[in-house]
Parts: C-alpha cells; structure tokens; sequence
C-alpha cells in the first residue's frame, strides 16, 4: 500500500468514527439520555444567564453569530473559492465541495432529529428551527478544517501556519461558545455540529484529493530525441530553505518514481558552496535532469553553473523572493513545482554575462541593481526575514525611499554614453518584480534583449506617481521614469552605488557592463 492510499484510509475512518459519534448523539438526544439532559443543563444555565445580565455581552455573542452565521460562512465560501479557483481549482473544488456538504448534511440531520431549542426562563435570543446539531458549529468546524488543511498544503513557513491554525481553532471555540452564551444550542449540539464539520472534512479529503493532479495522470510524455540509457534525476537541496528535509526527499522521491524516474541522486548546498560544486558534480554524475530546490541565490549559483551544458534544471523555489520561478510561471506550491520540475518541458532562456569594478566575473538571471534598489536588499534584516518573509522587503523599501539620486552615463550597444540622473537603475532580463509588479512589462527572458529602468522621484511624493505610471504599465519616458534596450549596456556612476544581482549584494561600485547570452541555459517549465 502506497503512503497516499493508506493516508486516505486513515481519514476514511476518521471521518466516519465522526459520524459515529454524531449518530450516538442523535440517540442520546432522541431517549433523552438523562445524563446528557443533566451535562446539557449544568452547561448551559450559568453562560446564558450572564448574557441576560450584561447587554454589552448579548451585543458582542449576537455579533459574533452574525458573521459566522450561514449567509456569512456562503459569502467566505464563495469569495475563497473563486480566489482558489485561479490557481488551485482541485482545492477551490474541495473546499467549495466540502462547505456544501457541510450545510446540506446538517440540515438533513436536524429534520431527522428534531430536537427543540433549550428552554430558559429569560431568554435572550429566540430560535424555532431545530437544535441537534449546531449549524454554526458545523460550518466553523468544517471551515476550520479546510483552513488548515489548506495552510498545510499552500502556506511553507511554520510561524504564518501557526498563527492561521490558531486563528482557525479560536473561531471554532469562539462559535461554540457564542452558541451556548446566547441559549440557542446546548453543549451537545454544539459537539455534535464539531463532530459532523471535522467528519465531512476527512470523509472529502478521503474520497477527492485538493493537491494539484501530477503533470503525468493529466498529458502525454514529451518526445525525447535522444532518450537516456538510464533515468537519473539529480536533486541540488539548500536544506536551510526546506522544514523537514526528510519528508521532503520522500515527497520527491515518490513523484520521481511515479513519473518513471529510475533513481535520486542527492546534493545538499553549504554555507561555503551554494550550490556551484553540487551542480558540476550532478551534471558529471550522469544526471538527465538537476533539479535546484532553494532560494534564488542556490537556483542562480546551479544554473550559472549548468549553462551551456544541455542539461535541463527544474526550479523548485523554496525561498522568499522566488523572482525567476515568478516569470516562468513556476508554482510556488513545492508539490507542483517538483512535479513541474521532473515532467515540465524543456525552454531555453537567457542568462546575463556581468563584470565591473570591485567584483569577479558573474552572472544573473533575473536583474541587476544599482541605488536604491540594491539598497532594498541591503537594508533587509534577515531575523524580520525570516519571520515574515517578503513582508521584510517592504519595509526596507519604506526606509530607503529616499536613497540619493546618483549621476549615471549609460551606453547602450556600445554606443555613445547618455548622461541621466536617477535614485534606482535596474537591467532586467524579466520583466516582473515582487507581487508581480510590471517594472519591465516588455522584457522577456528569452529574447536576447535586455531592459533598462531608471527611477527619479525628485520627492517623497513622487513616489506616487511613480508607482501608478509601474502599475498601469505606461510606456510614456521621461526624467520620472526613463526606459532603454538593447543587447548589451554599460553604466557608470559618479560615486561608488550599492549593487546587486539577483537580489544578492555584491560590492559597492562604479560601474556594471551587463550582456545578454542567448538562451543559453535549459530550464523546466509548466506544460
């Protein structure tokens, strides 16, 4: 039995020990169960009572089942899935599916029960549909299990999952008491909704799957020209960027062996290294494919190394910024980018040849930065970083809005210099940044061309127009927003300027000459 299948069948009965207990519920409440009559009443008397005494509290406990009422939860519902839809319709589908299950199956039980609303003698609020089991908690409790189901699944760093788990447990908690302070539901309806929510989550994630289809079950195999003798993929890890590398390489290993892959052969970056030796050793291992899984430090340093070899990398961004897997449409989803990784096909794309002063011979393959923008990347604290990840971006940015304005010359294919004055210069060999701002909305990465940008707000406020002259894409140039192309560019600066390639600082300078190089590298892409 394969760890999918019997994960699916601990589920199964998960959910249906669930709908056990909710089917013992229902015979304790249709005998009238003395003591579940006495846990009811004992339960129940003092919350209500103290609603009834503080009108502040009726307010908050009435407020509260108003916005995890059945309307709210179909709104949230809707929203959820249409935002899902676009990029995850399996789990959109699921999550969709189970709410309408949830609903419609507590409805059904309630008909069957008919149990009538507790009874008190100052009531605060009045209900006359049924009781057993609690709407409102079955919806939060189905909710709350696709929040987490769904955090595990899309969310990669353990401190947001945290947060959003708990977020989701206090609202089941917070809906179940509402229920019992405002005297419209017992304690055992409220259980008996907890236990309905939770069994139709695992009865749906046993019967229907919300993870990406694997690109295998869904296309045909691509034709190989020359077919190796022997399938051995080669996987390139910065295990710093991965939370438990042991599932991790179990994750991989199992779509390897499902796609055809006869074995894994694996490399783990270093402090030291990260990631050139591993890419040479993998490629001379005999590997038909390297996979680099990291940020966008360890995806450059093994595609800077495997350039021109003919050996395809697969991309698993497992880091913050994930430029380069963002403009070739790369899920950031680890699952799917593997499965993209070993069974996408093969695009060739370009990579930029750049040398200066103060620095060794490199290369990029997203863009280069000089002021303000690698200013950003220098001002990053890596402990906020690491905590809220892009987030940390953002606030640098806001510190460092104001970096001076540089004077610059720029040469375009070797030919005369142009003299500009700007706070940010960037080359671009994409044309997208964080949150898919269109900083170079013509770029593409395998056009042989480079972009260049050149930011001037002469004041804070200029930063407004600036960024709606970005976001709206207008090609209009002039001293606010200045754009250039061509195959090959020179700058120079008049005062040594913070520098970056790829989001990675490099030495302060004067001066960067960037070329483009033809597709020269393979990568994986989604088919």
């Amino acid at each position: 039995m394969t760890d999918d299948a019997a994960a699916r069948l601990r589920r199964l009965a998960g959910g249906l020990l669930c709908f056990v207990l909710v089917a013992v519920l229902a015979v304790m409440v249709e005998h009238s169960w003395p003591p579940l009559l006495s846990m009811d009443h004992d339960a129940g008397v003092w919350p209500q009572r103290t609603t009834y005494d503080q009108h502040g509290l009726f307010v908050w406990w009435l407020w509260v089942g108003r916005f995890f009422g059945t309307i709210a939860m179909t709104c949230y519902t809707v929203v959820a899935g249409v935002l899902l839809w676009f990029r995850h319709r399996r789990a959109a589908v699921w999550l969709v599916g189970v709410m309408l299950v949830a609903g419609v199956g507590n409805s059904l039980i309630k008909l069957l029960v008919a149990r009538h609303r507790p009874v008190f003698r100052h009531p605060v609020e009045v209900l006359t549909s049924y009781s057993f089991p609690s709407g409102h908690a079955s919806g939060i409790a189905a909710a709350a299990g696709v929040t987490v189901v769904l955090v595990l699944m899309l969310v990669r760093r353990r401190g947001v999952r945290r947060l959003l788990i708990g977020v989701a447990v206090a609202a089941v908690l917070l809906v179940g008491a509402d229920r019992i302070f405002l005297g419209v539901h017992d304690l055992s309806d409220v259980l008996g909704g907890y236990l309905l929510g939770v069994g139709i989550v695992l009865l749906g994630l046993a019967v229907f799957d919300p993870r990406p289809r694997s690109i295998v079950a869904l296309l045909q195999p691509l034709p190989e020209a020359v077919p190796p003798t022997e399938k051995r993929l080669a996987v390139v890890l910065n295990p710093v960027k991965v939370e438990d590398v042991l599932q991790f390489r179990e994750m991989v290993e199992t779509v390897a062996a499902g796609s055809g892959w006869e074995a894994v052969d694996w490399w783990e970056t270093t402090v030291e290294d990260t990631g050139y030796r591993m890419a040479h050793e993998a490629a001379v291992s005999g590997a038909a494919t390297v996979v680099a899984v990291g940020g966008d430090g360890t995806i450059r340093a093994v595609c800077e190394e495997l350039a021109g070899t003919g050996i395809p990398v697969g991309i698993v961004p497992a880091g913050t910024g994930n430029l380069l897997a963002r403009n070739l449409a790369i899920p950031l989803y680890l699952r799917a980018a593997v499965d993209v990784a070993i069974n996408g096909q093969d695009r060739a794309i370009d990579m930029v040849a750049v040398s200066g002063d103060n620095m060794d011979d490199a290369t990029f393959l997203v863009m280069a930065g000089m002021g303000f923008d690698a200013a950003i990347m220098e001002g990053v604290n890596e402990d906020i970083k690491a905590k809220v990840g892009w987030l940390a971006y953002v606030w640098s940015a806001l510190k460092s809005l104001m970096f001076p304005a540089i004077r610059v010359e720029i040469s375009m294919d070797g030919g005369p210099f142009v003299e500009a004055r700007a706070r940010t210069i960037v080359v671009g060999n994409v044309g997208h940044l964080q949150a898919g701002m269109p900083l170079l909305p013509d770029a593409a990465i395998d056009d042989g061309t480079l972009d260049v940008v050149l930011l001037y707000p002469r004041m804070f406020l200029s930063w407004l127009p600036l960024a709606v002259r970005v976001l709206s894409r207008n090609p209009r140039t002039d001293e606010l927003v200045t754009r250039m192309t061509g195959a090959s560019v020179t700058i120079r600066t008049s005062v040594d300027a913070p520098r970056q390639l790829d989001g990675d600082l490099i030495a302060p300078g004067r001066e960067l000459h960037c070329a483009c190089i033809h597709g020269r590298l393979l990568v994986r892409v989604p088919r």
